[in-house]
């Protein structure tokens, strides 16, 4: 952001600083999207608002679980299942209604189940797909020799040109046993106009699509039961025609207008703004990341579904904007976060993943995106005026993630976690928690830093009692990982190790983790500890297409925050780029900054300062 900002490349962000100000924002521990929105939200740490981390951990069972909502069974068989939002504290949205102050909220993330609040909300990051899953799209082929990825669904075609397919949708569970909901579809191969003609049995019933194009979004109809269906929405995209058919169709997101869920508060508003502004994605992370890193998507493909989004998100921002007349409005635009996740190879040469070919064309990708996000400013500032204040800002930073730790395996290295009948840490132990003696195993990881201890009482066969045998648990990791280092690169690999009492405090510090881990910039943990698994060796070159990330130590990666109005004297200071020893504003400082500005008393539990 500076550096194109000295060489003149975003004109509308350098206008807001010119009248108001910039900095660099500090982070949460760890960088993480839903830990980071959740403190905007809640003016606190972790530890009020208890969001850790995407992935969470089941004492009972050690098994990693979703960390941002949950699904409850229904009381009885005649009643829905109910998710609830895992994010507790008070967003200060809740707090501006209390006042009276109304409040328009698109796509923050932990907004699922949408919160009730005086105005609108849309939830963001943390709304599955119709299989309950973050992204889990389909690929279709007529090679009986593909083999699924992760998180997706492969189907396999019959040969010639007149095809049969389904488009699979949610998991019934009422049916026994449980099945996939499906919908008919078939595919004509037309080779000289090198295009799919699909009768898709829903909305739009017939289309044609271009190869290495996506289609516009068709609304299916899956049938429960003779009394019951449910509604989702896909797309379609043409992989090749030649010489085998190959298609592959999005994640089924809920249906705007018939969410299996409600995504919107008041539940209706998500079908309102769908007939204003057409059909958009519901699902939490809406780039189709999954489909690139199993290559059913070359870069194009996924460059192009991003370009989709972004412009769904700012059909959103005009049309709310129009209506905008007083109190609070907040829209996310995280495609630059998903952009950077899957093109950072492109710009860094010592990448292992690094294509010079393709890097010719790529390698200013993420500069593209921020222009074009500085241009999504435009209308924004015409909107702002002496009585407005607009905030710009990142809940993080970014950088390249070129070699993988992993975790588990350095504790099975030390002696701290020990596996059944002498096994040795494997790839193939996809889930390598269940092959854990924890009668003799002393800590754990699972989420993308954290470490817990087999904590007696706490874990289902903790063995370790607090006190002076959990301090050298404790002291061993943290003295040992921060001597971890990398002798094929001749690097270190982590900062430091953070203990939960240094990081976390309030009413829900005791779910976060025990420690957590702090890496270095261009190592990250590993793809298997993350998920409770192991890898085949300590350190690995990262070769998935996900080469960017920000899971390092939050210090590495601060966000940006431009305001339009000047801080008070004693923020100003503060926010000076290069500020001694880093005392930039922080996320949690945003909640009683906007309470302060609209004219709302800050409730005591808030842990920021207002900058105004």
């Amino acid at each position: 952001m500076e550096s194109m900002l000295e060489r003149g490349e975003l004109p509308n962000l350098a206008r807001i600083k010119r009248s108001g100000s910039y900095s660099r924002l500090r982070t949460t521990y760890p960088a993480q999207t839903p830990v980071a929105w959740s403190s905007f939200a809640t003016g606190t740490n972790p530890g009020g608002h208890g969001i850790f981390d995407f992935i969470s951990r089941d004492p009972a069972t050690y098994l990693p679980d979703a960390g941002l909502s949950h699904f409850e069974r229904p009381k009885n068989i005649f009643s829905p299942p109910q998710v609830v939002n895992q994010r507790k504290g008070i967003p200060f949205w809740q707090t501006l209604s209390q006042a009276g102050v109304p409040s328009v909220v698109l796509r923050c993330p932990c907004t699922f189940p949408p919160d009730e609040l005086n105005g609108r909300m849309l939830a963001g990051v943390g709304v599955p797909d119709l299989r309950g899953s973050q992204n889990k799209g389909t690929f279709y082929t007529q090679d009986t020799g593909v083999r699924a990825g992760e998180s997706e669904q492969v189907v396999f075609l019959e040969s010639g040109d007149d095809l049969k397919a389904q488009v699979i949708g949610l998991r019934n569970t009422k049916h026994s046993p449980a099945a996939d909901a499906t919908c008919p579809v078939r595919v004509q191969v037309k080779k000289e106009a090198h295009a799919l003609v699909i009768e898709t049995g829903g909305t739009p019933g017939k289309i044609e699509v271009k190869e290495k194009a996506w289609s516009e979004w068709v609304r299916f109809k899956f049938k429960l039961s003779i009394l019951q269906s449910v509604t989702g929405i896909a797309r379609f995209y043409v992989r090749q025609i030649e010489p085998q058919v190959e298609f592959y169709v999005s994640a089924v997101n809920f249906d705007p207008g018939a969410p299996l869920f409600a995504v919107s508060s008041p539940p209706a508003y998500a079908k309102h703004l769908a007939e204003q502004i057409g059909v958009f994605s519901t699902l939490g992370m809406a780039e189709d990341h999954n489909g690139l890193n199993n290559g059913r998507l070359d870069e194009a493909a996924f460059l192009a579904q991003c370009k989709l989004v972004l412009e769904e998100r700012e059909r959103m921002m005009r049309f709310e904007l129009d209506q905008f007349k007083e109190g609070f409005f907040f829209l996310l635009y995280d495609t630059p976060d998903r952009v950077q996740h899957m093109v950072w190879r492109f710009r860094d040469r010592e990448h292992p993943g690094f294509e010079p070919d393709l890097a010719r064309e790529y390698s200013t990708l993420i500069e593209q995106q921020y222009a074009r996000c500085d241009k999504l400013l435009a209308p924004v500032l015409d909107k702002v005026d002496e009585n407005t204040m607009l905030v710009v800002l990142s809940d993080h930073g970014f950088n390249t993630f070129r070699r993988a730790f992993d975790t588990n395996t350095w504790l099975w290295q030390n002696q701290l976690l020990v596996l059944k009948n002498g096994k040795t840490p494997n790839d193939e132990m996809r889930e390598g928690l269940t092959e854990v003696d924890w009668s003799r195993t002393y800590a754990y990881a699972t989420g993308l830093g954290g470490i817990y201890l087999n904590f007696k009482g706490r874990e289902r066969e903790g063995i370790l009692e607090e006190g002076a045998e959990a301090d050298r648990v404790r002291n061993s990791i943290q003295s040992g990982m921060r001597q971890a280092s990398d002798s094929t690169k001749n690097r270190p690999v982590i900062k430091n190790v953070s203990r939960r009492e240094e990081i976390y405090s309030g009413p829900y510090a005791a779910n976060g983790p025990d420690l957590l881990v702090n890496f270095c910039p261009g190592y990250r943990i590993s793809w298997q500890s993350a998920v409770g698994g192991f890898a085949n060796s300590l350190i690995e070159d990262n070769m998935r297409r996900w080469s960017g990330d920000h899971i390092v130590d939050p210090e590495a990666v601060p966000g940006i925050l431009f305001m339009s109005q000047d801080p008070h004297p004693a923020a100003k200071d503060a926010t000076r780029v290069g500020h001694p020893n880093g005392h930039f504003p922080n996320i949690i400082d945003l909640a009683p900054t906007i309470l302060n500005y609209l004219g709302v008393p800050v409730p005591q539990v808030m842990e920021g300062t207002s900058l105004i």
